[in-house]
């Protein structure tokens, strides 16, 4: 929690109670439904909310926008950012049935209501949002084509709607892979947070 405060020392005093909760709530649930490795559980303030959180480093959600959490899991990075953003409207969807019910629970514990737990496939969705958010879901090349219909032609931030995914490691290969019509942006997260943990990791933006 104290990396939390560190990089994000303007939270207001629910934003705070509410990422308290969450520590606890995680490790509770993840004893019966296993959405967070079991060696990392420890970890999950700097490792899992924190990492979840560089994406609002790379750009400031406005007041009404709606974001989608394409393979939420168990809620990352849907949840730690819905908690950032109190006035901003998250849909977090998955496919596999008891992540969802994992993710439902903890929303309802937090009384988030700017979140909505949909358990479903990116192609069975309908409608239009801002950006697309995931964490470790799928290679660029498949979460393009996914996130692309989902995007509202509406523009509301100084950043163009697009998809912003976590990702680590050489990614050379699958942003080549995009072609060169793509337009991506690699948003190294030691800029933000300077810890070992976070070489190599990224916010990467592929514009609509």
């Amino acid at each position: 929690m104290e990396k939390i405060l560190e990089y994000f020392p303007k939270l207001t005093d629910d934003q705070r109670a509410k990422f308290e909760q969450l520590g606890p709530l995680y490790e509770e649930w993840n004893d019966k439904i296993n959405v967070i490795s079991r060696k990392d559980i420890e970890n999950l303030y700097p490792h899992h909310i924190l990492h979840s959180l560089g994406i609002a480093k790379v750009v400031k959600f406005r007041s009404g926008a709606n974001i989608l959490d394409l393979g939420t899991g168990g809620g990352l990075p849907g949840i730690p950012l819905a908690i950032l953003y109190p006035e901003v409207n998250f849909t977090l969807i998955d496919g596999t049935r008891k992540k969802i019910l994992v993710v439902e629970e903890i929303v309802a514990a937090l009384g988030l209501k700017n979140v909505k737990p949909m358990h479903l496939r990116a192609e069975e969705l309908k409608g239009r949002f801002d950006f697309v958010v995931c964490r470790a879901v799928a290679s660029l090349d498949k979460l393009v084509p996914w996130s692309a219909r989902l995007l509202s032609h509406e523009e509301r931030h100084a950043l163009p709607n697009g998809l912003l995914t976590l990702k680590g490691g050489n990614l050379r290969g699958e942003i080549k892979a995009l072609g060169k019509g793509a337009y991506v942006e690699q948003f190294p997260l030691t800029d933000y947070f300077p810890l070992e943990y976070y070489m190599e990791k990224y916010v990467i933006y592929v514009q609509r």
